[in-house]
């Protein structure tokens, strides 16, 4: 569809771009990043046909772009600046009439039904025909950058091309924008370019990105090969970590500010623990990066407070997150810094110790009861009942933990309690077999994220040596205690 080739060329003498190639196939949507000066803008100018090339050659449709005429060019490329204007007082559809011109013919144009069916069927599109009679000049920016748009739509383009079309719109309008433009590439082949100041859009919603760096093509691929940490690092020259989207398979990436990164290194130990009949609590002096299965606060995130409520083994509760988020609020706590997890353990009964290493420590604390203990092999024998948790497993670590430790750490942990489950010899109830764990066994690993780094777990590491004693011999004590208890 585009054919970029060679091009150089810029403002006056100056340079801007310099011997620039790339292709756009029909119905890509093709972003162009980079940073203030790069070239960005000059690119789309030239390939609208505003600037001219010094050197090279631009293809539309495999035709050079001086052999169009403007009327030509207008019926196969549409415009869409990031602030669009208006300088007459004209509605809605009369606006987006204009989009009309470069099909119509004669020295007096007309208006045909063909033109009405566009116009009418665009507006409809984009979400503007209930104000189609309303003047331009009362819309919001949002609308009015969907009614500049749908006049694009009207010229019945096959390419589009944009500058930064979600500049100085709500994130509602931004997201609307880009699932229109994404919906028309993929339902009806039309070929997008747009400029992207913001590189997690271009990376939600684009099938290729160029980066361009000081007029010259850094690099031009998919988002995933585009938007990495060190790429970005050296080209925008600020500190940056890519991570992916959590619900599509898109990079993202995300500022690292200096003034928090620098975090002072604090211990978290059994000075931080308090116990009432309701609940236990840890109030950490600074937020922890955490891991965890709670009933709030599942997920990764960071966490300043940290609960574990019991209940009675009666609790019943149609929406559980929502009561628990409501007792956390009712005694002090906010929900959305708070990891809070049940159990119907007696809160007495609970065992924690703390661990030093030569330049890392942690801190665990363990509730355990085995009323519905689970042999995992075997649990097909059982029927699916949603009770209170009944082994609730923290870990504190005092140190910067990578992604793999976290995960490294919930399985060291894992493995620490069903051996603990094995030498007391808790069996499965149903089966008979002996148990690996419970039905309902809820885990938190929490790091303070200062101090050394962490990179492994696994269970001869130095870390896992830890966890995995501490979690065993917790384990095992908050066991016997709960078991005495029964029999008392």
């Amino acid at each position: 569809m585009l054919n970029v080739q060679h091009v150089s060329g810029g403002y006056s003498n100056e340079s801007v771009l310099k011997d620039i190639s790339f292709e756009v196939q029909t119905g890509e949507l093709f972003g162009i990043v980079g940073p203030n000066g790069s070239g960005k803008t000059t690119l789309l100018k030239m390939i609208s046909g505003i600037l001219p090339t010094t050197k090279g050659d631009i293809y539309i449709r495999e035709k050079k772009l001086q052999e169009y005429t403007t009327k030509q060019l207008a019926q196969i490329v549409a415009v869409l600046s990031q602030d669009s204007s208006q300088s007459f007082s004209y509605t809605v559809k009369e606006t987006v009439s204009l989009g009309r011109y470069a099909h119509q013919k004669g020295w007096f144009q007309t208006w045909e039904d063909t033109d009405e069916e566009i116009v009418q069927r665009v507006m409809k599109q984009t979400g503007i025909s209930a104000f189609q009679n309303k003047n331009i000049q009362q819309l919001s920016g949002g609308e009015k950058q969907r009614v500049f748009l749908a006049q694009a739509l009207a010229q019945e383009p096959k390419i589009l091309l944009l500058d930064e079309p979600t500049n100085h719109l709500d994130l509602s309008y931004q997201k609307e924008l880009l699932d229109l433009l994404k919906y028309w590439t993929t339902e009806s082949g039309l070929t997008v370019l747009s400029i992207f100041h913001d590189l997690n859009l271009a990376g939600l919603y684009c099938d290729r990105i160029l980066l361009l760096e000081n007029g010259n093509i850094h690099i031009n691929h998919i988002p995933n090969e585009v938007l990495r940490e060190e790429r970005i690092r050296d080209v925008y020259h600020t500190e940056i970590q890519k991570q992916p989207h959590p619900k599509v398979a898109a990079p993202q990436l995300v500022l690292l500010p200096t003034y928090k990164i620098k975090t002072k290194a604090i211990q978290i130990n059994e000075e931080m623990l308090q116990r009432t009949n309701e609940y236990i609590q840890l109030n950490a002096p600074a937020p922890l990066r955490t891991m965890s299965s709670g009933v709030i606060g599942s997920g990764i995130g960071w966490n300043h407070t940290f609960v574990n409520r019991h209940v009675g083994k009666d609790y019943n509760c149609s929406d559980h997150r929502l009561e628990m988020a409501t007792f956390l609020k009712s005694n002090g706590f906010e929900p959305s810094e708070t990891v809070g997890m049940m159990t119907a353990v007696i809160l007495e009964d609970v065992s924690y110790k703390f661990f030093d290493h030569d330049s890392f420590s942690i801190f665990v604390v363990i509730t355990a009861g085995v009323g519905n203990a689970i042999d995992v092999s075997k649990s097909e024998h059982h029927s699916y009942l949603t009770v209170p948790g009944t082994i609730n497993t923290w870990i504190f670590i005092n140190g910067e933990l990578t992604e793999e430790a976290f995960i490294q750490s919930i399985m060291t942990a894992t493995e620490a309690k069903t051996k603990a489950l094995h030498d007391l010899k808790v069996m499965d109830r149903v089966t008979g077999t002996t148990a690996t764990g419970t039905s309902t066994d809820s885990i938190l690993i929490a790091a303070t994220q200062a101090g050394e780094k962490l990179e492994y777990a696994g269970t001869i590491t130095p870390l896992g040596k830890l966890i995995g004693k501490a979690v065993y011999e917790c384990t095992s004590e908050a066991i016997r205690k709960s078991q005495k208890r029964k029999l008392v």
